[in-house]
């Protein structure tokens, strides 16, 4: 292994200004296939509704790739990435990439994507790589391929901010198995060594999963779509491991529900209450979701909606206009930037 120690990480995030932006896929992709994929990789609306983000102050941007797409054209999807870093830090905002992810849906298949799901949440969101290929070791060759080429591409680029290995780890009932692939993904990203920090974030209350994740990364990153009281408590146990914090997922307007449709949460993570305690504490803060579109996250988790826009959004922040959801959030998020 071969982890920044807390004094490295803690070095790192002194030289970084308050980390403040969102959850990135441009408004007319339903999944991280259709926003890199050739035929419909479209930089200009990326630059547009990047250029929002920075005008509120955003200089950063949590993107998913996926393995599908450096196994099918290594250097085709360099291609689309860099002009994608080129634009991004022409606005000042340097992108977290993360590799791997265990939510929503199975069996990514490369070419024409679907049409949304009127009114159903990431309706066409992809695992990477799927948890039948996560499940299978024998399978993993060709992960540890991409994930040791990629960050070795990358691995002195100043444009890239930090790697997250993966996303959720868990979800979708797979719990504990996998945990196997999470160790596997810190191994292969710590023989690379690149200069940015590595971390996968804590979610859910997994005492394995999270003792292992909180243990390798050098930089913390949580999820929190709690209340600005419950969001203090974390923080403050977090900052007992003595390493900077950085929140990738916030911002829930009104409840989500589970499966069963049994309501999730009780308080909502909102701009107002939330995003000043990210900024008096200072910890970086990545909220879900830039402008809405194809993804369908003004829709809340596990109740279907639509096609009719909900009354209150569930995520995201402008429409595909450029236009705010809501004015006064755009104006906290001003001031406080």
């Amino acid at each position: 292994m071969n982890q920044w120690t807390s004094d490295q990480a803690n070095a790192w995030y002194a030289k970084q200004p308050w980390l403040v932006g969102a959850n990135f896929i441009p408004s007319n992709a339903i999944n991280q296939l259709e926003m890199w994929q050739a035929d419909t990789f479209d930089l200009p609306t990326i630059k547009r509704e990047l250029g929002w983000a920075a005008a509120i102050g955003m200089n950063t941007m949590r993107v998913y790739l996926h393995d599908l797409l450096w196994d099918a054209n290594r250097d085709g999807f360099i291609s689309r990435i860099n002009p994608f870093l080129d634009v991004a830090a022409s606005l000042g905002i340097r992108p977290m990439f993360c590799i791997f992810d265990d939510c929503w849906n199975p069996d990514a298949a490369l070419g024409k994507q679907p049409e949304p799901k009127p009114g159903i949440h990431n309706s066409g969101w992809l695992q990477s790589p799927g948890l039948r290929i996560a499940n299978d070791p024998a399978q993993w060759p060709r992960l540890e391929r991409y994930v040791k080429e990629l960050l070795a591409h990358f691995a002195n680029d100043e444009r890239i901010l930090l790697w997250d290995l993966y996303n959720e780890p868990g979800n979708n009932g797979n719990g504990e198995k996998s945990l196997p692939l999470v160790r596997a993904v810190f191994e292969w990203a710590q023989a690379v060594r690149p200069s940015q920090p590595l971390s996968v974030g804590v979610w859910f209350e997994d005492a394995a999963l999270n003792e292992f994740q909180l243990a390798q990364s050098d930089v913390i990153t949580f999820h929190n779509y709690e209340s600005a009281n419950h969001l203090e408590r974390q923080i403050a146990a977090l900052k007992e491991l003595g390493r900077p914090l950085i929140c990738t997922e916030w911002l829930r307007r009104c409840p989500g529900f589970a499966p069963d449709g049994t309501q999730r949460h009780t308080e909502n993570s909102l701009v107002q209450t939330c995003l000043p305690v990210f900024k008096q504490e200072h910890v970086g803060c990545i909220n879900w979701g830039l402008v809405a579109g194809k993804t369908n996250t003004i829709y809340p988790w596990g109740k279907p909606g639509g096609p009719a826009e909900p009354p209150v959004w569930f995520h995201d922040l402008f429409r595909q206009d450029g236009m705010p959801y809501d004015s006064a959030e755009i104006e906290v998020f001003k001031q406080l930037t």
